[in-house]
């Protein structure tokens, strides 16, 4: 099967996922506690009058299969909505947020990645020995600190004792910076929030990537690529390594909704002006439109996200696009 329809298929797979985050978020938003006309009006108390008209303007009068139906052809139409809070609509409300965490989320996976596989294949090389073992002590341990109580830790430490760091925002709006000033400024803003969400993957990658290479080192073709007389840096990288990361490539994919969830908290803790936020923010607020929107944005993001895994999947392992 070439790989533009592997692709078309798992395109139109899709599309019923889509259809039950959508149904699955309306109701699950509508069934929390709370009333958005509650928060608007305050303590400053309303006639009923008023009321009636508040809700009638957001659709909360009408039968909950009318507001999903209303909801869904709004989506599909491209339009989610707009806030109760701001009156803005919610898609560049999102938009605004997402590129900051966007940028926190590919920076911490890039490093989590990129660190967590080269101490998985460090310690395969040597199983039980003392790098092993001292491998797999960090990488439990980094696995198991929640990771609200290591930000927190790491603004006391680095941030307010040693002043190495920011302790939140994403840039210095006092400078004004532009350019590459700017770029140095937001990564040297970043470092911390990015290490924080860094860490508590890296505990599972690492984990992950020793146990796939300690049994991929003991197939058969990698005895026969050594008995060829390769290094054994070739053996590793060219011929175990690809292999070995097909499990790793899936827990990053898996991660995800758990990483956004935890980039909720870090962001919070951090400042730092993403989607973690601006969801927070629409939970106080209950502001209906705009965490629907949230939620089916991230839900989106997810799907894509394991697209472009199960692609990664055809492009380093073949066989699974001709099954």
């Amino acid at each position: 099967m070439a790989l533009h329809i592997y692709l078309f298929k798992r395109l139109f797979y899709t599309l019923p996922l889509l259809a039950c985050a959508i149904t699955t978020i309306f109701f699950l938003i509508h069934a929390a506690p709370g009333d958005p006309v509650d928060y608007l009006i305050g303590e400053a108390g309303a006639s009923q009058e008023m009321i009636d008209r508040l809700r009638a303007q957001m659709g909360l009068d009408q039968p909950v299969y009318i507001r999903l139906w209303n909801y869904a052809m709004q989506v599909l139409g491209g339009n989610l909505g707009y806030s109760v809070v701001s009156g803005a609509p919610v898609l560049s409300l999102i938009l605004d947020r997402f590129p900051a965490t966007l940028l926190l989320m590919a920076t911490q996976y890039t490093i989590a990645a990129i660190v967590g596989i080269g101490l998985g294949v460090l310690a395969a090389r040597n199983p039980q020995s003392r790098t092993d073992n001292v491998i797999t002590f960090i990488s439990l341990a980094s696995f198991a600190i929640p990771v609200f109580w290591l930000g927190q830790m790491m603004i006391l430490i680095l941030a307010y004792h040693m002043n190495w760091f920011p302790i939140q925002g994403m840039t210095n709006l006092r400078r004004g910076y532009t350019g590459i000033d700017y770029t140095l400024d937001v990564a040297y803003h970043m470092t911390l929030p990015a290490l924080t969400l860094a860490l508590s993957n890296l505990g599972l990658i690492t984990r992950l990537t020793r146990s796939s290479m300690i049994q991929v080192l003991s197939q058969d073709y990698v005895k026969v690529a050594r008995a060829k007389g390769l290094s054994e840096r070739a053996v590793l990288l060219r011929h175990a390594l690809r292999n070995s990361l097909l499990p790793v490539i899936t827990v990053i994919g898996d991660s995800l909704p758990g990483l956004i969830a935890g980039a909720v908290i870090v962001e919070t803790v951090f400042g730092w002006p993403g989607l973690g936020r601006l969801t927070l923010d629409a939970i106080n607020s209950r502001d209906y439109p705009l965490l629907m929107g949230m939620f089916l944005f991230i839900s989106v993001f997810v799907i894509i996200i394991n697209l472009i895994v199960d692609l990664l999947y055809a492009v380093l392992d073949p066989r699974i696009r001709y099954q």
